[in-house]
C-alpha cells in the first residue's frame, strides 16, 4: 500500500503568497481530491474516509488545507472564496495527474462546481460528490440570514462574530461576503461537463435541503443523482453516512 506524503504548496506572489499543506497519496486514475468546508481541515471524518477508500481501490488521493485553514499557512480572517478557488486549483493543476473526482463538503462543494467549470473541456474532473453543498453561501446563507446590527457592524468594522453549533462564533468578514459576489450562481444553469452526486442531510439546518435541491435544477446537462438522507445532519459523518459517501465514489469510479 503506497504511503501517504504530506507537501507544501507555494500559491501566490509577494504579500499573497502562502503556503498550502496537502497530503497526497499516490495510486491510479481516477484520482480522488477532497475540498474541505469553511472552517474544516483535511484530518476529518470525511476527508480521512476518502483517503481509506482510495488505499483500498488503489487509487491516488489528494487533501489539502486551504490557507487559515488546519496546517496552511496564512490567517482565516483573510481568506475569500477567490483565494481558496485560486488554492484549490493550483493543487489540481500542479499535484495531480490525469481525470480527478472531486469530493467537496459544504462551501468545499461550492467550490468544487467552480473548479469543474474551470477544467471543463479538458479532462481533468471525471465527476463531482457534493456533500450539503454550500453553493452561494456568502450571500444565501451568511448575508441573508444577518440582521440589520450584524450587516452594520460588518460595514463599519469589517467584521462580525457568527454563532454556529461547532465552538467559537466564525470571524466573518467584509472582503468574504463581497469577494462572493464574484462566484454566486443565482439561477443560472451550472455546466460542469461530468456526473455528479449529491448527499444531503434533510435535518440539516446550516445548509437546508431545499438549497440543495435548488442546485439540482441548476444543473441542467449533467448527470445528477440526488440522495436525501432523512435523519441527517450537516456533517454527514455517521458509519452509515460514510458508507453513503464511499458508494457514491465507487459509483462515479465505476462509471468511467
Amino acid at each position: 500500500m503506497n504511503e501517504v506524503s504530506s507537501l507544501n504548496l507555494a500559491v501566490g506572489e509577494g504579500a499573497e503568497a502562502r503556503d498550502i499543506a496537502v497530503m497526497k497519496r499516490a495510486g491510479r486514475a481516477p484520482g480522488l481530491v477532497w475540498l474541505g468546508g469553511f472552517r474544516s481541515d483535511m484530518t476529518g471524518t470525511k476527508a480521512v474516509a476518502l483517503d481509506e477508500l482510495a488505499a483500498e481501490r488503489a487509487l491516488a488521493a489528494t487533501r489539502l488545507d486551504y490557507s487559515g485553514h488546519g496546517a496552511s499557512s496564512g490567517r482565516f480572517e483573510d481568506g475569500t472564496i477567490s483565494r481558496w478557488l485560486e488554492e484549490s486549483i493550483a493543487v489540481i493543476e500542479r499535484m495531480t495527474e490525469g481525470p480527478q473526482i472531486v469530493v467537496g463538503s459544504s462551501m468545499g462543494g461550492w467550490l468544487a462546481l467552480r473548479v469543474a467549470e474551470h477544467f471543463r473541456g479538458h479532462g481533468r474532473v471525471a465527476g463531482l460528490v457534493l456533500i450539503a453543498p454550500a453553493t452561494d453561501m456568502t450571500h444565501d446563507l451568511m448575508w441573508e440570514q444577518m440582521d440589520e446590527q450584524a450587516r452594520a457592524a460588518l460595514a463599519g468594522e469589517g467584521m462580525v462574530p457568527v454563532p454556529n453549533d461547532y465552538g467559537e462564533p466564525y470571524p466573518i468578514t467584509r472582503a468574504l461576503i463581497e469577494d462572493g459576489k464574484r462566484h454566486l450562481y443565482g439561477d443560472r444553469l451550472i455546466e460542469t461537463g461530468c456526473p455528479v452526486h449529491i448527499l444531503q442531510g434533510a435535518a440539516d439546518t446550516d445548509v437546508p435541503w431545499q438549497h440543495a435541491m435548488k442546485l439540482v435544477s441548476l444543473l441542467g446537462s449533467d448527470d445528477v443523482v440526488f440522495t436525501l438522507v432523512k435523519d441527517g445532519d450537516h456533517r454527514l459523518s455517521r458509519p452509515e453516512d460514510i458508507a453513503r459517501l464511499r458508494s457514491a465514489i465507487d459509483g462515479l469510479v465505476e462509471g468511467l
